[in-house]
């Protein structure tokens, strides 16, 4: 199995319990991160030497990511496994769908390539080199079936993953956060780069924000893999009080009031909760203009795809700036009527991703392969 990002190791651990649910005695290897390894995956590689957003921003991480693809060619060789899952993850993946379609090696594909976003030609490939598809929506379907690609749609898994713990008061007391003022939460990002990037044009929000509402609380819970550490220095150079959450961001999604966040699986995450937001995107211009000669969607927001319209803003490069977002923040916060408007545009798209039990039906799916392997 290989999850090269922090989304795709959540799912991927969730199809790894889901399969062991059927039988334990299934045993996995290869890339993945904290997720993964809990449940019971032997990682071979991390994913945090991998994990990247944009194009350009490859470059300084293209030896330790030929170094993997080499190793995991090595391993296919070595000790071929039943079935390969890919999880996302495509211009990697791709690579090592055909190697091991090669050596007749089956190959699952777990979580789609945004094929329908851009470089739709990536199709073929899958067609040639992938036995199975398994998609998280429903308009992928027809994308791969016309393309011949055997699918199934099985429903989203963060129907079952996007549960708060505490309830709204519960949290607020045990964030410290002061009853009645309203909550904004900060999400840079899952990954080094994107913290670098994002947080310090989010604290810059923060303090615009705080000088036109001063009763504003701010609280930026941490993805998985970034510690306090990596970001408190941040925070050094600007006024406002931040707190900072570990290992509780649905809670701390929950009982937010607005959401400021980088565009990724925190905003499909947030729309489940019902939380209202504003989405930033931002990389390096080279990437920027390369992925604006390729991309062919409206949307770069997975909660504004999966609705089909633009029920949140999206501040894209040179608009991702604390001027342009503390007023799209602003707007939320002082039209009730616009932050309800959001909230009830969510129920929609909750309703778009499935049922629960995605991953226990996507293992059901899994399962057959592995037995064919034993045969």
């Amino acid at each position: 199995m290989v999850a090269g990002e922090v989304s795709g190791d959540l799912h991927g651990a969730h199809l790894v319990e889901a399969i062991q649910r059927i039988d334990s005695k299934v045993q996995f290897y290869g890339v993945g991160g904290d997720g993964l390894e809990r449940a019971g995956m032997k990682l071979l590689y991390s994913s945090r030497t991998l994990s990247v957003v944009g194009i350009t921003e490859v470059l300084p991480r293209i030896g330790s990511i030929l170094k993997t693809l080499r190793g995991l060619k090595q391993s296919l060789d070595r000790e071929p496994p039943d079935l390969v899952i890919l999880i996302d993850f495509p211009d990697f993946n791709l690579r090592l769908a055909k190697y091991a379609h090669q050596r007749n090696i089956p190959v699952l594909y777990y979580i789609s390539p945004q094929v329908w976003a851009w470089r739709s030609g990536r199709v073929r490939q899958i067609s040639r080199w992938v036995k199975k598809m398994i998609v998280f929506f429903p308009f992928e379907v027809a994308i791969y079936r016309e393309a011949g690609v055997d699918v199934d749609w099985v429903g989203h898994p963060l129907i079952d993953i996007v549960k708060p713990i505490l309830s709204r008061e519960e949290a607020s007391h045990r964030f410290g956060l002061t009853p009645g003022a309203r909550t904004i939460s900060l999400l840079p990002g899952s990954r080094a780069s994107e913290i670098k990037r994002l947080l310090p044009t989010l604290l810059d929000t923060a303090e615009l924000l705080q000088r036109k509402i001063p009763t504003l609380q701010f609280i930026i819970p941490l993805a998985t893999g970034i510690s306090k550490d990596m970001v408190s220095p941040f925070l050094k150079r600007v006024s406002v009080p931040v707190i900072l959450i570990e290992d509780q961001t649905y809670d701390v999604m929950n009982v937010s009031d607005l959401l400021i966040t980088a565009s990724g699986t925190a905003t499909l995450e947030g729309a489940i909760l019902g939380t209202p937001m504003v989405i930033i995107y931002k990389v390096s211009m080279p990437s920027y203009w390369i992925g604006r000669a390729l991309v062919h969607v409206d949307h770069i927001g997975l909660v504004n795809l999966v609705a089909g319209k633009r029920i949140v803003p999206e501040l894209v490069q040179k608009d991702a700036n604390p001027q342009r977002i503390a007023e799209e923040g602003l707007r939320i916060l002082k039209d009730p009527g616009l932050s309800q408007r959001m909230k009830e545009s969510m129920v929609e798209v909750r309703q778009r991703l499935g049922g629960p039990g995605a991953a226990e039906r996507a293992a059901r799916i899994v399962f057959p392969f592995l037995q064919e392997g034993k045969t």
